[in-house]
């Protein structure tokens, strides 16, 4: 399996880098920008090097084999939300209101980056409550990310979102990005 796949494989000791208080409140900051449709400073969180994923079908899938729900390079994170920004997607018309809930944040360890720095891996658990015109819906998973601290402090470089029920049918996509 691929690094992207597999992500307990490879890790070393958390990088010296590290502040809890500063993860935290990135990943919370992270949660109210997608919340609160900030798609500029969702957007400017990414590195260059960027992926977001969402499988489908289980955790531990091979997304160039199977299908996901998302698959996006930066590239594809930054047409996406130019596509949404422009108030077209009529799949996510009215959009709608959502806060999401952290929780069981756990660092995980370090990854070497391309940039042969470490890049930190940690996982929350998470609960999104959408509240749409045809009703509600609680989602509920869990996310890895992997944060790259730079001159401009931290940065997203990599996140997975697996949704608690993700072999199921998904009835609106309206709180992923």
């Amino acid at each position: 399996m691929s690094a992207a796949v597999d992500s307990a494989a490879g890790l070393s000791p958390i990088p010296d880098w590290v502040d809890r208080f500063e993860v935290e409140q990135f990943l919370f900051r992270e949660a109210r920008y997608a919340d609160e449709s900030d798609y500029d400073a969702w957007e400017a969180l990414w590195t260059d090097d960027a992926l977001y994923w969402v499988p489908a079908n289980g955790a531990d899938t091979d997304p160039r084999r199977e299908m996901s729900v998302i698959y996006d390079n930066r590239s594809r994170i930054r047409t996406r939300l130019k596509q949404t920004r422009t108030g077209r997607r009529f799949a996510a018309a009215p959009a709608s209101h959502l806060r999401r809930l952290l929780s069981n944040i756990e660092f995980l360890g370090g990854r070497t980056n391309p940039d042969g720095g470490l890049d930190l891996e940690v996982a929350a658990n998470f609960i999104v409550f959408e509240a749409r015109a045809r009703g509600n819906h609680l989602w509920g998973g869990r996310a890895t990310y992997r944060l790259r601290h730079g001159a401009e402090g931290l940065r997203l470089a990599y996140k997975k979102v697996v949704l608690t029920d993700n072999d199921r049918p998904i009835p609106t996509l309206g709180f992923l990005i």
